[in-house]
């Protein structure tokens, strides 16, 4: 029998990087009061405002049914609204409120240091690397 071993998988490096890498960014989250899903949301939406839930998805690699609960929540929170479309209205956009747009200040203060620290020569060939891995993984395409 072939043995599969733990240190062989690239499968579990990726996996503990992800933990570690979220449990890094818990503390500043906590201060924030959202979760790392929800500030992967932020951080889209702080790049372009006002985007639908399948274009939000697209760009996380997630599914409508996993993201409308993190939106319903940040709406709740006061950071996003949720409206549909006047164009069409099988669509739901999702646009910052005024809290939602003021949080990014404050989340590029706490998580300054993790920010720079992704500007050095290993980290972007790391990101390189990474984002070929995703899109090599990605059923959708």
């Amino acid at each position: 029998m072939t043995k599969i071993a733990l240190e062989d998988q690239l499968c579990f490096p990726l996996y503990a990087a992800s933990r570690l890498m979220t449990r890094k960014y818990q503390p500043m989250l906590d201060q924030l009061g959202i979760t790392y899903p929800q500030y992967l949301v932020m951080m889209v939406l702080w790049g372009e405002n006002q985007q639908t839930v399948s274009a939000i998805g697209e760009k996380l690699f997630l599914n409508s049914n996993t993201l409308t609960p993190l939106l319903k929540r940040l709406q709740q929170l006061d950071l996003v609204t949720r409206e549909r479309n006047p164009q069409d209205e099988r669509q739901v956009l999702i646009s910052l409120t005024e809290k939602g747009k003021s949080l990014h200040d404050q989340a590029y203060c706490y998580l300054e240091p993790m920010i720079t620290a992704g500007d050095n020569r290993e980290a972007q060939n790391l990101r390189k690397m990474l984002n070929k891995l995703i899109h090599l993984l990605d059923d959708e395409q």
